[in-house]
């Protein structure tokens, strides 16, 4: 059992493994959205994206602390908000913005501080 390191560092290969953990994800989630039903060719495509974004979490854990590296994932929702906006059609309001930059501000300044 590994221990707990209270002294480790996040690496920025765990940074960029997180990244792409919440596009694959988020765009696994645009892919279920479209698909029509369970056989429609979108929802495995999405499942295999979903199924990628997980396995990329996982191994990103190995590159850093637990408390970076999880709210990365908040970035999933960014990006989720982006597809709906530009291939789905969906608005993006006041507060759709508003909560949008926070959430990446947040990211930032937990992310973005020296662990």
């Amino acid at each position: 059992m590994a221990s707990l390191k209270s002294e480790e560092t996040t690496k920025p290969l765990g940074i960029v493994l997180m990244v792409a953990a919440a596009f694959s994800t988020a765009t696994g989630q645009m892919f279920w959205k479209l698909a029509d039903s369970v056989l429609d060719y979108q929802m495995w495509i999405g499942f295999v994206l979903y199924g990628m974004g997980a396995v990329l979490m996982t191994v990103a854990f190995r590159f850093g602390k637990l408390s970076v590296l999880h709210p990365l994932l908040s970035l999933g929702y960014v990006i989720a908000i982006f597809y709906g906006a530009m291939f789905l059609g969906e608005a993006v309001t006041l507060n759709v913005s508003l909560g949008t930059l926070l959430i990446l501000v947040g990211v930032v300044a937990i992310g973005g501080d020296r662990h």
